[in-house]
């Protein structure tokens, strides 16, 4: 646990192949999953296989339309804190967070009435951070990268 990176309870990261450079994102290590809000979700076929597109708004000043497409990988049912019971469209899609890269699930949801776009969950930190609620935006913006649709 001594060589794992220390985040605080909100971070900014970035969702390369999905074209999302920044993106703040509250760290939840009592949530299994990640979420990540969307303001419209439709699935539609490509070469045989099950594909989202889906848009959000990225940015807080100057909102920018962002429109995203990726393969779905399972649709799975979510308890949210609530205890409501949801079926949900997961991805899985490439993170960059603390100068690292890795691959993460992520569920598709409306999170409109959240304070952060993005829910970064336990599944996706274990192993490689530990969170301190005191701290807050420890690590520098993620850098500009190339992005593409994966």
């Amino acid at each position: 646990m001594a060589d794992l990176i220390t985040l605080g309870w909100r971070e900014r990261l970035a969702l390369p192949q999905l074209g999302i450079g920044v993106l703040k994102a509250k760290l939840d290590t009592g949530a299994r999953s990640s979420s990540l809000h969307v303001d419209t979700l439709e699935e539609f076929q490509r070469d045989g296989a099950t594909w989202l597109r889906f848009t959000l708004h990225v940015g807080r000043r100057q909102l920018v339309d962002t429109r995203c497409e990726a393969p779905a990988l399972d649709r799975r049912t979510v308890t949210d804190t609530g205890g409501r019971r949801t079926e949900r469209w997961f991805i899985r899609s490439e993170l960059q967070l603390a100068g690292q890269r890795f691959s993460v699930d992520i569920n598709l949801t409306d999170r409109r009435h959240m304070l952060f776009p993005m829910l970064l969950g336990r599944s996706a930190l274990d192993g490689r951070f530990a969170v301190d609620p005191a701290r807050s935006y420890t690590q520098p913006r993620p850098l500009a990268v190339a992005t593409g649709l994966q």
